[in-house]
């Protein structure tokens, strides 16, 4: 027998929907066959699978342990004890009981790509698990999740939704762009003046590799998404300029893409960069990925799950690299460093 008291991650959803996720194995019949034969119950009655759950409802699953186990998926659970054995120290920049802002190092996967890796996701669930925030039982029927994307070579700020609420309106608000996005990069030549840049983003799925173009291509290339890029210059050296970069759509490898299509690669950059400008920067300091930094989050006012963030800025701290290419460059500027 198993009893499941509905929490704030499962109300609202539907019984059976709730039931697949504790018993991903089991086929959706079985579940209406317990459900007609009363050996799962709701609050202590017999139920058809179509209610709607409330916060504290009780449900019962007259079931053998060996049943249960034979219909739960329990593969996560390995790579959570390899996350925590691994004892990669997040840098969570903000938390509360709803949602985490984590400070991604460049080199770090935030999502799996293969069935093997480790990301972000993974240790972020570690760290859950081992400071109590959530229970492996939640987590059968709920995964905490990661709600933006950073390249793996790409530093910063990741905004991670701990309860399903707060994964609801993270998601709504960077789909609907209601929050400012800003990174830090260092491009090769002279950037005088803030700049605003649209074009069209085509992926090439076979080499994960984008092409941008300034207005919509007409030919067999299928369909390319609008994008829009803003930056200003922070501070210009001689042959190179710190930006400040306004991801204003987030499409894959947006930045980088649309400042080397205006002739501002990205220092670092091996897939769309200069490699005579790579080389450069890799022997003065030691650069072996593209310089560029998920800086800060701007939040609109907000409610309910995220009210804690309601009209704040969260800082990521600026990596090491930053400062080495700015001294070494004589890139002069004044930030901040911390919340607001």
């Amino acid at each position: 027998m198993q009893k499941i008291i509905v929490t704030q991650n499962e109300a609202g959803q539907r019984l059976d929907k709730l039931l697949a996720k504790h018993l991903k194995l089991a086929p959706k019949s079985f579940f209406y066959k317990m459900l007609r034969k009363k050996n799962i119950k709701l609050n202590g009655r017999k139920a058809e699978g179509s209610e709607k759950l409330n916060i504290g409802d009780e449900i019962v699953l007259y079931l053998s342990d060996d049943t249960i186990e034979k219909f739960s998926d329990r593969g996560g659970k390995l790579d959570w004890k390899r996350a925590s054995s691994a004892k990669a120290d997040l840098d969570i920049v903000y938390e509360d009981e709803h949602i985490l802002l984590l400070n991604k190092p460049a080199g770090m996967l935030s999502q799996k790509a293969k069935p093997q890796d480790l990301s972000l996701n993974e240790y972020m669930t570690a760290y859950l698990l081992q400071s109590g925030a959530l229970t492996e039982e939640e987590l059968t029927h709920f995964h905490p999740s990661i709600c933006n994307r950073l390249d793996r070579n790409t530093s910063g700020l990741v905004a991670a939704g701990k309860t399903l609420p707060a994964l609801q309106e993270l998601s709504e608000m960077f789909r609907e762009r209601t929050m400012g996005k800003y990174y830090l990069t260092v491009v090769k030549g002279r950037v005088d003046a803030e700049q605003y840049i649209k074009g069209y983003l085509w992926k090439d799925t076979a080499t994960n590799k984008v092409t941008v173009w300034e207005t919509e291509p007409k030919d067999d290339k299928g369909e390319a998404q609008p994008i829009e890029t803003g930056y200003r210059p922070l501070a210009v050296g001689d042959g190179c300029t710190l930006l400040e970069v306004h991801l204003i759509t987030g499409r894959t490898h947006q930045i980088r893409a649309h400042l080397a299509s205006v002739g501002h690669p990205v220092a670092g950059d091996k897939k769309y960069g200069n490699s005579r400008f790579n080389e450069e920067y890799r022997k003065k300091y030691g650069i072996q990925e593209q310089v560029l930094h998920a800086w800060r989050i701007e939040f609109p006012e907000c409610g309910n799950a995220l009210k804690g963030l309601s009209k704040r800025t969260a800082f990521a701290p600026i990596p090491e690299k930053f400062h080495r290419i700015c001294e070494g460059e004589h890139l002069a500027w004044e930030h901040g460093t911390a919340e607001d």
